[in-house]
């Protein structure tokens, strides 16, 4: 569902091709980022991710949706890594253990589930990949104000 055409886009993002995000194993990451997106923004179960995703709509009218993750994950501590990503320089890495204490484990779980791994293997995976998403999605060096997650991901595959 929403999950599923955000992972293919992001699959297309990170170069992963359209269709290639059917699946575990080969295009998973755009799987997992999608299932990530979706339950951070309300597309499921209510919770961690729901109240993340409200503290950011509450940090201003015009924030983006990545706005509530990179805040949460920047109060568990991953400030330096969130900003490298958003920036224009190299992107420093985060590890599977680093993701998977920042991010509510119901939220870890429900990714996990609807991308049919392990929730480490989720973790690892996010770790690999929204480093890489971020880094495409803010090229300017700021996050993108307003719209929805798949506008602003056919905006920079444009």
């Amino acid at each position: 569902m929403a999950g599923s055409d955000l992972g293919s886009l992001l699959g297309g993002l990170l170069g992963g091709g359209q269709g290639g995000a059917q699946g575990g194993g080969q295009g998973g990451a755009g799987n997992i980022l999608g299932a990530l997106f979706d339950a951070f923004t309300g597309g499921g179960q209510s919770g961690g991710a729901q109240a993340g995703a409200q503290a950011g709509a509450q940090a201003g009218a015009q924030a983006s949706p990545l706005s509530g993750l990179m805040d949460m994950l920047d109060k568990s501590g991953l400030v330096d890594q969130v900003q490298s990503w958003i920036g224009t320089g190299d992107n420093q890495p985060v590890s599977g253990e680093q993701v998977k204490e920042a991010l509510p484990t119901e939220t870890l779980d429900k990714v996990a589930q609807q991308s049919g791994v392990t929730p480490q293997q989720a973790a690892d995976e996010i770790a690999q990949s929204l480093p890489k998403a971020v880094d495409k999605l803010t090229p300017n060096g700021q996050l993108p104000q307003g719209g929805s997650l798949a506008d602003i991901i056919r905006q920079q595959s444009a």
